[in-house]
This record gives C-alpha cells, sequence and structure tokens, in this order.
C-alpha cells in the first residue's frame, strides 16, 4: 500500500474539479492506497512570500509544517488541475510553490478538467516541466476529463456517457504511477538522494 496525496487547487464558490479529486480518492483507495486530499483553500497557505525551507526550524506556519511533513511522507502525488486562460489554477501554483525539496524523488501524475471540451490539456502540458523542474517524476499517463459538470456527479462519480472512457484513462495512470512510486521507493531504499 502506497500513500499517495491528490491536490486539487480551486478556490471558486462553485468547484467543479472537485468531483474529479473525489473519484481519483475513491479509485485510487479501492486500488488499495492510502489516499488523501490536499485542498489549497482549505490548508489556506498565503501568497508565497517565503518558502518552507525559508523559515528557521519551528518557525513555519503551523498549516505549512504539517503540509510539510505529509509531503515527505508520502510516496506518490496527483495534481487535479483546472484550465484558467490556458494555464495552471493559481490556487494550486502557489501552494506547490510553498516547497521544494520536500517534493524530490517521488513520482507525480496529473489529472485535468475543463468545463469546455479540451478538458484542461493545455493546463497539463503546462504543469509537465513546472512538477519536473520541482523533482518529482511525471508519469507519461494523464486522466483529461472535459466537459467536468456533465462527466461526474457531484459525488464523483462517472456518468453513464463518461463512465468507460474515463475507466479506461484512469486504469493506465493509476498503472503507471503504481510502477513509478514502487520504482522510487525501493531505489529511496538503497540509495540515499544525491542532494
Amino acid at each position: 500500500m502506497s500513500k499517495i496525496l491528490v491536490f486539487y487547487g480551486s478556490y471558486r464558490s462553485d468547484r467543479q474539479g472537485i468531483r474529479l479529486a473525489r473519484f481519483l480518492i475513491d479509485s485510487l483507495s479501492d486500488r488499495g492506497h492510502d489516499v488523501e486530499l490536499v485542498d489549497a483553500r482549505t490548508v489556506g497557505l498565503p501568497i508565497l512570500d517565503r518558502m518552507f525551507k525559508e523559515y528557521p526550524a519551528g518557525e513555519a506556519p503551523a498549516a505549512m509544517a504539517s503540509l510539510a511533513r505529509k509531503i515527505v511522507a508520502a510516496d506518490g502525488f496527483v495534481f487535479v488541475t483546472g484550465e484558467y486562460n490556458w494555464g495552471v489554477q493559481p490556487g494550486l501554483k502557489n501552494l506547490t510553490d510553498h516547497f521544494l525539496e520536500e517534493w524530490f524523488f517521488r513520482p507525480a501524475g496529473i489529472v485535468s478538467y475543463s468545463a469546455g471540451r479540451l478538458a484542461g490539456a493545455r493546463a497539463a502540458s503546462a504543469w509537465h516541466p513546472t512538477l519536473s523542474e520541482m523533482g518529482m517524476v511525471v508519469v507519461p499517463s494523464t486522466v483529461a476529463v472535459g466537459q467536468i459538470g456533465k462527466s461526474l456527479a457531484e459525488d464523483g462519480t462517472p456518468t453513464e456517457e463518461s463512465l468507460e472512457a474515463i475507466g479506461r484513462a484512469l486504469e493506465r495512470f493509476a498503472a503507471d504511477l503504481e510502477w513509478w512510486m514502487d520504482a522510487a521507493a525501493a531505489q529511496r531504499a538503497v540509495k540515499k538522494p544525491p542532494y
């Protein structure tokens, strides 16, 4: 069993992407993983002024220190991102930028969505180099859900029309993430990271 953190970053009052986050949590839990939602709005970090590592030991805000411990203890990450004007969600980007070394040598998967038919593809494309630069291995498979309000019910259950496509994408995505989590954990167990 692996520990997976699912990050979600919308601050909007009528959040549609939370449906996708719920679906991922349920689906990955059903595969035997310990999965936890990290909701940027709930965590409530301020706009980035100082990164976690820039605080003297024991002086970082409690929410930031707590999240740093969770990130370090995780085996892998899933970033659920909407597309805002062809780009990434500012809430999710702000949350991730508070940390750096904490992310190192762990795999990350990108799951995107939008209200339109392109399913957040441009946001997913923008996240890939960002997460790589932050020291994560980004798995090649993705899940992309267009017309989010019609594709998933409020509880995160895929609608009849989207069930097959989302299920097929999730199966490959989850298998890729699991492979990389196992590989990274095995490597960390026998060899100290170089930095």
